[in-house]
């Protein structure tokens, strides 16, 4: 242990916490996980005391608006990042329809350099390149110049192909450059952006709703695709047991399929919505309790294998206007783990899958180096505080976008550190 740089004492690991450990860390990589004690600091190391604090891997968050360039009033990179160390993430994927779009590797090198300029620590930042120009859906990007700039997956993000034939060849073509594609499901003609589920509340309020079918109908061609082709494709933002219990029969049947779901949706029902509040307007709408069952118990068995945020930063002002006029988004990024913690905590999800969702699972699909506590593993790890309450405030918020239908309420868990490649970004 004598070239240990960084030890992090007495931690909880988040799947044993009845036994502390010591972290050792060297050179940006894990050298060992021990039990608490069993070895002394090396001379000139960096002692971290974690005693009362839960370890977990980095989390990844393979969803995320960042709105720069062009929408900085709303988020920028730097501010984008900084709530990102904040909620523990250490790797984010952010989304193409920024201003211009991400379709040029001229946009992907400067969001690159804004990252690099701002968090030259990290948390690292992967760009998502358009799947079609403009993300207009009428013909494809240049996927290899957008691959080759730094792009780690394509997606239309919050306007699906709904030609079913160009969406066939940009499988393929990605495919072939060996980089996901990201769909956002969503019929384009069952009311497209209603940001409320068609149901009671709907009703009730008078709003037109989205139904679960618009969403499960592009999930089911996904999943077609997927297997007539035998190329993968992954599914953002699932929100309902339609979709679930689609993407379950295509697994089961070999399909190339993985999916992600957020926590608003396990969190949070339609009933959100009440008053006409647009801080829960959100696309796909949040939807029953019913959906939230299907989506938990999905998260357990691995038919949705990933947690994301859709973080999606909007001003004050954008969202003070009457529902049918508001942009559909909700700022999660740094109540996202604190979510899903008091989820575990109420036996709703495992630690396990809360683990393989936000750790785990999004670092396998999407091709990034896996924290599992081994040597030579990247250092990317977070530091949990799992009895702390916090109050979800405008203050409490790093991020520009204070925008959740989570203000007021109290959370369980804050992160107190969150290293990337052994660095403290927090």
């Amino acid at each position: 242990m004598s070239q240990a740089e960084l030890v992090v004492r007495s931690a909880l690991p988040a799947l044993d916490p009845e036994n502390p450990v010591d972290l050792f860390v060297a050179k940006g990589r894990v050298l060992g996980l021990h039990p608490a004690g069993a070895y002394p600091a090396p001379e000139g190391a960096k002692v971290h005391d974690a005693q009362g604090l839960v370890l977990l891997p980095g989390l990844t968050d393979v969803h995320a608006h960042l709105r720069e360039p062009g929408q900085e009033w709303k988020e920028t990179i730097a501010t984008g990042l900084a709530a990102a160390a904040k909620g523990g993430f250490v790797n984010v994927f952010c989304m193409a329809n920024t201003d211009p779009v991400n379709d040029k590797a001229s946009v992907t090198q400067f969001m690159l350099d804004k990252a690099l300029a701002t968090h030259p620590r990290g948390p690292r930042l992967f760009p998502v390149g358009a799947l079609t120009v403009g993300l207009d859906g009428k013909e494809l990007a240049p996927l290899e110049e957008l691959k080759a700039a730094g792009c780690r997956a394509f997606s239309n993000d919050g306007r699906p192909v709904a030609d079913s034939e160009l969406f066939r060849r940009a499988m393929e073509y990605a495919s072939d450059l060996g980089v996901p594609v990201i769909d956002h499901c969503e019929d384009p003609f069952l009311a497209p952006h209603a940001g409320i589920n068609e149901g009671a509340v709907s009703a009730r309020l008078g709003l037109r709703g989205a139904p679960t079918a618009g969403e499960a109908i592009q999930v089911a061609r996904d999943c077609l695709l997927a297997q007539y082709l035998g190329v993968p494709v992954h599914l953002a933002h699932i929100s309902c047991r339609q979709s679930v219990e689609i993407i379950r029969r295509a697994k089961a049947q070999g399909a190339p399929v993985t999916a992600e779901t957020c926590p608003h949706y396990l969190a949070l029902t339609e009933e959100a919505c009440e008053g006409y509040d647009t801080a829960a307007k959100v696309n796909p709408p949040l939807r029953t309790k019913d959906d939230q069952l299907a989506l938990l118990a999905a998260l357990e068995d691995g038919t949705i294998d990933a947690l994301a945020t859709d973080h999606a930063p909007h001003a004050a002002h954008e969202k003070e206007t009457p529902f049918d006029e508001a942009p559909n988004g909700i700022s999660g990024f740094e109540t996202a783990l604190s979510v899903t913690w008091e989820l575990a905590q109420r036996g709703d999800l495992s630690t396990r899958a809360l683990v393989s969702a936000w750790c785990v699972r999004p670092a396998e699909i999407f091709g990034l180096p896996l924290n599992r506590f081994q040597e030579g593993d990247p250092a990317d790890f977070l530091l949990f505080d799992p009895k702390a309450r916090w109050k979800v405030t405008p203050q409490a918020l790093v991020s520009k976008g204070k925008n959740t239908p989570l203000t007021g309420r109290e959370l369980t868990g804050v992160v107190r550190a969150c290293f990337v490649a052994g660095k403290n970004v927090l």
